[in-house]
């Protein structure tokens, strides 16, 4: 209990959890809105775009998980710039304690922080678009894509703090969670067949697809569910290499 009190002085004592959440905040309700009137405005022309579920939670989804993931990775890498987490391993040298109860601290926070804009979102969306089929929430693959954006959430921040105890520096572990879900992975599921094939690998890939409702193309071996669970493994396995590392070289 001391760890996680520790831990939760230092999420809300610092102010870049704040501003973070702000910009999640304004990200989320804000491009629901904006979303949903210019779709709105194109309901009845011919080149009118599908607007359902996950479109009405995008920038929860989309650029609220990469600033959510930006601030687990910075609470890592910001101590050990600053040497804190030196004083922290002496106060308890148990690592993997300290580690784990900041990952799950962060995870928590944002599933919750996510999951409340989401709904917040989709009601911003429907209020301002209107009465619709595809905002019904009439079965399992709409309250999918509504409820499981906070599943997602949590599971990329547990990664973002892996990644923070992996590299410790804050630029690069910072360019790695941007570039690996909006660039590499993207470039390698859009060779052709090579991508098809390899799309149904890639985490993130697998991780957006429990809650989206856009059809693709690849060729997946396994359900939304499916992927989530190979998601969930593949963060499960770069935490505890982060774990074997932090254990094994000097705070």
């Amino acid at each position: 209990m001391g760890v996680v009190t520790a831990e939760r002085i230092k999420l809300t004592s610092t102010r870049s959890p704040w501003w973070c959440s702000a910009i999640v905040v304004a990200l989320g309700l804000g491009m629901a809105a904006l979303i949903a009137g210019v779709t709105r405005s194109a309901k009845d022309s011919a080149t009118t775009q599908q607007f359902d579920v996950s479109t009405a939670v995008v920038g929860v989804s989309g650029f609220g998980v990469m600033v959510l993931m930006i601030m687990a990775t910075l609470s890592v890498t910001s101590e050990y710039r600053f040497g804190i987490i030196r004083t922290t391993f002496l106060a308890t040298p148990q690592r993997t304690r300290v580690i784990a109860v900041k990952a799950v601290l962060l995870g928590v926070y944002a599933a919750v922080l996510t999951g409340i804009l989401c709904v917040l979102a989709y009601l911003i969306a429907r209020a301002v678009y209107g009465s619709s089929p595809q905002l019904a929430l009439s079965t399992s693959e709409e309250w999918r894509a509504l409820l499981g954006v906070p599943v997602y959430v949590l599971l990329c921040v547990i990664l973002a703090v892996a990644v923070g105890v992996l590299l410790r520096q804050s630029a690069a572990a910072i360019s790695l969670l941007v570039l690996w879900p909006l660039v590499i992975e993207t470039l390698l599921s859009s060779f052709g067949s090579f991508g098809r094939n390899v799309g149904p690998l890639l985490p993130f890939a697998n991780g957006q697809r429990f809650f989206s409702m856009t059809s693709s193309s690849a060729h997946w071996h396994w359900g939304p569910w499916g992927s989530l669970i190979y998601f969930a493994v593949f963060v499960g396995i770069v935490f505890t290499a982060a774990m074997v590392v932090l254990n094994k070289r000097d705070a």
